[in-house]
């Protein structure tokens, strides 16, 4: 099996950052470049990284926060992870992307405390219809780049430009020769939501990236299937958003914002 990345070694110094290296693969490649990585897959390598960052049983991650500053090159890169706000019940962590000698993502997360609310527990978003009762989707072939072929669609018919349900899988390991667990699977998919409600359907006039990737969750995911629920809304001076409800097939179990930029394209 395939993988999205390769791993080269891992470093912690007195303090307890972590410096760990990576190499990208074809896979991980992204849209709008040929020579950048895919969103999606970095932010799944830098929750793998967090994942086990000085791992705690009485927190779990509820909030990840992420800022694209630039271009995600492809081939060899550094993640480094570090501690910035210390305690007891909540904590906030920092992981830095660089390649090439420049930082292109930095991540925040809140690890908060975890304890049995289940006798308020409650939510207002719905479950959608599971992927297997849905037709496999040939819509994301619209784009181009090796971690777009590397996924498996379904998509729910009241899809349509702007709006619409897409369920996402795919069968790559993360990391090379290492085990890749659901939390990292599911999250590594999650940027995709700005790509599978494009509100200019195929005939794609406008660029859109997005500049950061918010993800709440109020569970951890599980399984292998995530479901997006995404509506992409465009302002008139150049800014959008993408919006989604995120899925497994238990159930809803976050949600995630893109901030967009649009640009005209060539």
């Amino acid at each position: 099996m395939a993988a999205y990345y390769q791993f080269i070694d891992r470093h912690i110094d007195t303090e307890g950052v972590v410096t760990a290296r990576y190499c990208s693969t074809i896979h991980a490649q992204g849209v709008w470049n040929e020579h950048e990585q895919h969103m999606a897959p970095a932010s799944g390598i830098i929750a793998a990284e967090l994942a086990q960052f000085q791992p705690r049983d009485d927190v779990r991650i509820g909030r990840i926060s992420y800022d694209v500053l630039g271009l995600i090159e492809a081939g060899e890169f550094c993640i480094i992870t570090r501690v910035i706000r210390a305690g007891k019940t909540i904590e906030l962590l920092e992981s830095e992307m660089q390649a090439q000698g420049r930082t292109c993502i930095v991540a925040r997360t809140w690890r908060m405390c975890v304890q049995d609310s289940s006798a308020v527990a409650g939510l207002e978003d719905q479950v959608i219809q599971h992927p297997e009762a849905l037709p496999e989707w040939p819509g994301m072939s619209r784009w181009p780049g090796g971690f777009i072929q590397s996924l498996e669609a379904r998509v729910d018919e009241q899809y349509r430009p702007g709006k619409g349900i897409v369920w996402l899988n795919n069968a790559k390991d993360m990391v090379e020769n290492q085990p890749t667990s659901d939390f990292v699977h599911l999250l590594g998919m999650v940027d995709t939501a700005n790509g599978i409600v494009p509100r200019q359907g195929a005939n794609v006039t406008w660029g859109f990236p997005n500049l950061d990737l918010q993800i709440h969750l109020h569970r951890l995911p599980t399984g292998r299937w995530l479901g997006l629920e995404a509506v992409q809304q465009f302002g008139n001076d150049g800014i959008g958003l993408t919006s989604a409800i995120l899925h497994d097939v238990q159930g809803p179990f976050g949600r995630s914002e893109q901030i967009l930029t649009l640009r005209k394209m060539r």
